[in-house]
């Protein structure tokens, strides 16, 4: 585990030099443009989504539809606690500060993950005995649940949305969380605790057989697949600055599942790319408003039919096969002893 620590501590030290290059752009008179920040924010907060489901969908094979749900509890949770909270907070943390606001932020961010994950673990126990098309009807119609709550809440503001106080969200917080949750999956998954994800996708019969506690491991992915919905959700929040119940709809699910679809079941890279890719196609067709979402569907169908394992392994395929046209050899095992 020593190499992905350092990797990860890192990646969090390249997020906080970017994020602080963009803010001193910003205070020397050359800001970057705001769309592609936006821009740059949706991406990792579709990267936290697409691979905390995948720890559900892909590693654990399960069928969750519930994902937005669990996004919107943290960031109605993290907007609320930053507007009313916030305020009162930052007196007693030293004043109007960096660090005061930092912490604001990140306590926010954390409330929120854990509201979404008491949330997911409300829903996981009673369904999580389900499995296949039964299950993914129950956590889309949790998903449901949760959005119509918000949406006769007053206090969050109902069906005509909330707006939230602060826009905290920058590179650093997006991406660092992204890094965090990329290292927390692979590392679960990935260890002798993890190997029962795994047991629990290939055959929950025989691993039940084996003495282990499916609906445990089950439950265990669902509430730290929730945690970390919550933190993008979070982040989702304080980088629209405004959120509306009907931007946590089913469609969006449907969305994060495609991200893991497409990506390739239980692959993290794929499943990275493939938020990267989905995220930025609907933004590089905006030319063509008329058209932009019909071109999206077809290409999103094409590359469903020419990647049915993922795009990551599709490229991989593709880059070995070019590899033994130019050198002549297989690229496959050797079958020899």
């Amino acid at each position: 585990m020593k190499r992905p620590k350092t990797l990860l501590a890192l990646s969090l030290a390249l997020c906080a030099l970017v994020s602080w290059a963009v803010s001193f752009a910003g205070r020397s008179g050359h800001p970057v443009n705001a769309y592609f920040l936006y821009v740059a924010y949706d991406v990792g907060i579709s990267i936290i989504l697409a691979v905390s489901l995948n720890l559900i969908n892909g590693y654990t094979g399960q069928f969750s539809l519930g994902h937005a749900g669990f996004m919107a509890a943290g960031a109605y949770t993290a907007g609320v606690l930053s507007t009313h909270l916030g305020p009162r907070l930052i007196p007693l943390l030293g004043g109007d500060s960096p660090f005061a606001h930092s912490i604001v932020f990140l306590t926010a961010l954390l409330v929120g993950g854990l509201a979404a994950a008491l949330t997911g673990l409300l829903v996981g126990v009673p369904s999580l005995r389900l499995k296949g098309d039964y299950l993914a009807i129950v956590t889309l119609g949790f998903g449901e649940i949760i959005r119509v709550i918000l949406q006769n809440t007053p206090a969050v503001g109902g069906s005509r949305g909330y707006s939230v106080a602060m826009g905290y969200t920058n590179l650093f917080w997006t991406y660092g969380f992204a890094m965090i949750t990329i290292y927390v999956v692979m590392a679960m998954v990935h260890s002798t605790y993890g190997r029962g994800f795994l047991a629990v996708h290939d055959d929950e019969v025989a691993a039940e057989a084996m003495g282990i506690n499916t609906t445990r491991y089950k439950v265990t992915a669902f509430v730290t697949g929730a945690f970390f919905a919550g933190i993008g959700g979070g982040l989702y929040a304080h980088s629209k600055q405004f959120l509306n119940p009907s931007g946590f709809d089913f469609i969006k699910s449907i969305e994060i599942v495609v991200m893991v679809i497409l990506g390739g079941m239980g692959n993290t890279a794929g499943v990275v790319l493939a938020a990267i890719v989905l995220t930025l196609l609907p933004e590089v067709l905006r030319p063509i408003a008329g058209y932009r979402m019909v071109i999206y569907s077809l290409l999103l169908i094409i590359l469903m039919l020419t990647c049915p394992q993922g795009l990551f392994a599709s490229i991989g395929s593709g880059l070995r096969r070019l590899l033994r046209r130019k050198t002549g050899v297989s690229t496959s095992p050797s079958t020899h002893g």
